[in-house]
């Protein structure tokens, strides 16, 4: 049984209105979640880092419509223009959601979403673009209901997002959060759920995030999902995540850098891994993504410095250190990585405290 329920008829008063906005960050998992099943389910848990800067900020303006029987008025905006793709993603996502929302129906909406970092960066604008509309729309629910009581409005929002984007119901909280049910307390398919206990020095962790090739990838997150299925790696894979959100729980808790650099990189790799063993295979990491790799392990050996990196589906690479080490180790990115990168591109963000109403 889900643990949000779906709702029943809620009638919105006459000249109900008002404009909910909020900003929610992305996020970077580090035990990866790869392969999904049924309504957004999750094949494995994952934890991840929620950031800091890059966020979507969304402001959703909403009236009740005067004649319900013809339905909702929808007008979707990305960065000031009309949008097309992304509009319809949208409108697909207020469908899904409709029956968690039964007021949807009686309202005419305009939405207005931006990010603060550049289109196809490799930052996942799905998780926090859909953690940002999950947000709104449970805002104008509390309007409905205020006595909405703050766990239940983010345990719904979380849900709702995981709807729009898996990795979505991650970015609804700060720090670090896993998703996927697994032997860690209160862990859920549904939600996600924040970590707690966890060593101070992950609270402002660094990732500078190299963008070794901006645009859309050759393979969508959505399709290499899909071929988990068939995958003959699939389940050695799936408890071996399960088996890495345990001892990265731990790890997280004893703030020892080396075993983290060592699962988190490990988890990187396997991510594409199962890639490049699925059928059709495919390959997302480019020549330059490992050239980085290669420089950063010998960076590391040379310097004792604790920078360890991450990818996400695609080519970029995450160098995730702590602040104390902050100073030298961005000198050297610049110094001797930024080469690597499509016109020198590149991103500083840290672990952030999660999204906020504006």
């Amino acid at each position: 049984m889900s643990v949000i329920q779906q709702g029943g008829v809620q009638k919105v008063p006459n000249g109900f209105s008002g404009e909910v906005k909020w900003e929610s960050p992305s996020n970077i998992a580090l035990v990866k979640y790869w392969g999904k099943t049924g309504n957004q389910i999750p094949a494995n848990p994952s934890i991840s880092f929620t950031l800091g800067e890059s966020k979507t900020i969304t402001a959703i303006k909403y009236s009740k419509r005067k004649d319900v029987s013809d339905g909702p008025e929808v007008c979707f905006f990305f960065e000031g223009k009309e949008a097309g793709a992304f509009g319809e993603k949208t409108f697909k996502f207020l469908k899904k959601v409709g029956a968690y929302f039964p007021f949807l129906s009686q309202l005419d909406l305009t939405i207005d979403t931006e990010n603060t970092f550049p289109h196809s960066s490799g930052i996942a604008s799905s998780a926090s673009g859909m953690s940002a509309m999950a947000l709104c729309l449970m805002s104008i629910e509390k309007q409905l209901n205020p006595d909405m009581d703050e766990t239940y409005f983010y345990e719904k929002a979380s849900f709702i997002a995981r709807l729009g984007s898996g990795s979505a119901c991650r970015s609804v909280y700060g720090g670090l959060t896993t998703w996927g049910a697994s032997a860690l307390q209160n862990s859920s398919n549904e939600i996600a759920v924040p970590l707690s206990g966890t060593h101070e020095v992950f609270d402002d962790f660094q990732d500078t995030i190299l963008l070794i090739e901006r645009g859309q990838k050759e393979v969508s997150s959505t399709v290499g999902h899909g071929l988990m299925h068939n995958n003959p790696y699939a389940t050695t894979r799936f408890q071996q995540a399960q088996d890495n959100t345990t001892k990265l729980n731990e790890i997280l808790k004893s703030g020892n850098l080396e075993e983290f650099g060592a699962l988190v990189e490990s988890e990187a790799l396997t991510l594409h891994g199962m890639m490049m063993t699925s059928t059709p295979y495919f390959m997302l990491m480019k020549p330059n993504t490992v050239a980085v790799i290669h420089d950063l392990w010998t960076y590391r050996k040379a310097t004792g410095k604790h920078v360890y990196f991450t990818l996400d589906a695609g080519a970029n690479v995450h160098l995730l250190y702590p602040k104390s080490e902050a100073e030298e180790v961005l000198q050297w990115i610049k110094n001797e990585l930024v080469g690597y990168c499509e016109n020198k591109m590149y991103i500083c963000d840290a672990v952030g405290r999660g999204p906020k109403s504006l």
